[in-house]
């Protein structure tokens, strides 16, 4: 195998907690949801997802700690003392769940030190998955095909068409002002929306350059995708454009954040005064 053993165990997890989920999206019943105390949707597939891969990887012989969207609150005078720790979200994107528009994935991080090491992130409606581990690279793996190898793209000021993702819902006024400042340096600038971590994917295959989000997301929301992004040659900043680390702080919400394909482009200097 090509890629190392431990991340071919996570794709295995993320994938049978993707065939979990696709039994309740394709059994044609309507989907119940409840809200969970931030009012965010709850459904049966982010249970069932859930424990399958808090199971899968209670079981492995080397058994870190789990912090899950859905696990239990964890204080941090506890998460404090981890060095090493698995990061997950069993359904990203809930609300494309709901709707059944296909664009949610399944997110396993192995976080060490703050930083996002390697990195799963599944779609269970395509069977395609995003991998990736630092110091050996990002895969993309469409089900029962040969995994191939990804990486993000350079930037240029030239004429490049800028490619900058966005979520399914409008951006926000600071996003807007960031856009407007891109569209001065860029001959051509366009805008792709996309529902939860597959923004980040986009970027690491080389498909988009720019992803800004100045709204509120957890750190379960971005692990995996950060470590696959960092794999491929990107990376994940804060707005001041500092290293964007994890299990740093009490409050498990993100800073916000811009990921780029480009870590060595100079958007600090692009980007300053808004």
């Amino acid at each position: 195998m090509e890629y190392p053993a431990q991340l071919q165990t996570m794709h295995e997890i993320a994938y049978a907690a993707g065939q979990q989920i696709m039994r309740i999206y394709e059994s044609g019943s309507p989907v119940e949801v409840a809200a969970k105390d931030d009012e965010s949707p709850l459904t049966e597939a982010d249970r069932r997802a859930h424990h399958l891969i808090v199971d899968k990887l209670s079981d492995l012989s080397q058994r870190f700690p789990i912090l899950s969207e859905e696990s239990e609150e964890i204080s941090y005078s506890e998460r404090s003392g981890w060095q090493t720790y698995w990061l997950v979200d069993p359904l990203d994107g809930t609300k494309e769940f709901i709707s059944r528009n296909g664009e949610f994935t399944v997110n396993i991080a192995l976080v060490e030190n703050g930083i996002a090491r390697a990195g799963v992130v599944h779609v269970p409606v395509s069977g395609l998955s995003y991998i990736g581990e630092l110091g050996y690279g990002a895969w993309k793996i469409q089900s029962g095909a040969t995994a191939e190898r990804i990486s993000s793209k350079e930037m240029t000021l030239g004429n490049q068409c800028l490619r900058v993702v966005a979520s399914r819902s409008h951006l926000g006024e600071r996003e807007q002002r960031i856009v407007a400042r891109l569209r001065e340096r860029f001959a051509d600038l366009e805008i792709v929306n996309m529902g939860s971590s597959l923004k980040f994917c986009l970027l690491a295959e080389g498909k988009a350059d720019f992803y800004p989000r100045l709204s509120p997301t957890s750190e379960w929301d971005t692990a995996a995708a950060h470590a696959v992004l960092r794999a491929a040659g990107g990376d994940v900043v804060t707005a001041d454009f500092l290293p964007l680390r994890y299990n740093q702080k009490a409050e498990l919400r993100n800073p916000h954040f811009m990921a780029i394909a480009d870590a060595s482009f100079d958007w600090r200097d692009m980007l300053h005064n808004l």
